[in-house]
């Protein structure tokens, strides 16, 4: 059974890591910020001090950070992965980050015969506590084919769909229909609540309907519960769509979109994107 590495553990890299080693994987973690590692060292996980020291630990690495900049830190720093041994292993990004990243961290993992897969993957805390993400990833098949049994454990589906930087740009037009579904919920929700339907019944009603779904159940509740505690938050789908626009998307509904949650952000980032049917209330008055 390979050896895993794990960088990051946020909200999702605290119980995809859990997974893996409930799987019964070896896995070694690092993160900078270290009470964070108590989690997963409570059930049989071992701590790296860099990720240097972590790559020699490992066969296979995992990060998940938030992103470009991390990325480049995690890569690049004084203790990064590529100052270690990576020679004949394989490195999967699971972050949301640019294409552009990817191609340049894969460039430098082939100067030292690593693989390199750019792999993001789509769901939210539950999916990640339960092993039902939705994997995407671009790189070498072979590398991808090696490392399936890793995703299996992750997610309900993974799939290769093309060379390095590839699984990023499937996970931007992900996260870009994410966004545009979001805000079309919250001022759907806002628009009958304002001719005097309250949000419940229509809840009912769209959950019903052909376009019911469980992000619409999810979302939906949270709205009802004044919940927006972040799952994803605001400001990250800021970063995805900044990221989608420089790739080239420049659809309107994508154009609109970017702007109404860059005039969120300042106020609402920390919080769930559903927070943005706050954000609108405020610019309807």
């Amino acid at each position: 059974m390979k050896k895993i590495g794990w960088i990051g553990l946020g909200n999702m890299g605290i119980p995809m890591a859990a997974q893996l080693l409930k799987a019964s994987y070896p896995v070694t973690v690092y993160n900078r910020s270290k009470e964070k590692e108590s989690a997963l060292t409570a059930i049989g996980a071992a701590v790296a001090e860099s990720p240097e020291a972590l790559s020699r630990e490992s066969d296979v690495v995992i990060v998940m950070v938030t992103d470009d900049q991390a990325i480049t830190a995690v890569f690049e720093g004084e203790k990064g992965l590529i100052r270690g041994q990576i020679d004949g292993k394989v490195i999967i990004n699971m972050s949301t980050v640019s294409p552009a990243i990817s191609k340049k961290m894969d460039e430098l993992c082939k100067l030292q015969n690593c693989r390199y897969l750019d792999a993001p993957v789509s769901g939210s805390v539950k999916q990640a506590e339960t092993g039902q993400l939705v994997i995407m990833a671009g790189g070498a098949k072979s590398a991808f084919e090696e490392v399936k049994p890793i995703f299996d454990v992750l997610g309900k589906l993974s799939k290769w769909v093309g060379d390095t930087g590839a699984g990023n740009i499937a996970k931007l037009a992900i996260n870009s229909l994410l966004a545009l579904y979001t805000q079309g919920l919250a001022e759907t929700i806002l628009f009958a609540s304002e001719k005097g339907i309250q949000p419940a019944d229509l809840l009912e009603l769209i959950g019903n309907a052909a376009i019911g779904n469980v992000y619409t159940k999810i979302k939906g509740e949270a709205i009802l519960n004044d919940d927006y505690k972040a799952a994803f938050a605001l400001k990250h789908i800021v970063k995805d769509l900044r990221l989608a626009r420089d790739e080239g998307i420049s659809s309107p509904l994508a154009k609109t979109a970017l702007s109404t949650y860059e005039r969120a952000q300042a106020q609402y980032g920390e919080e769930d994107l559903v927070a943005i049917i706050k954000a609108l209330k405020s610019l309807n008055g």
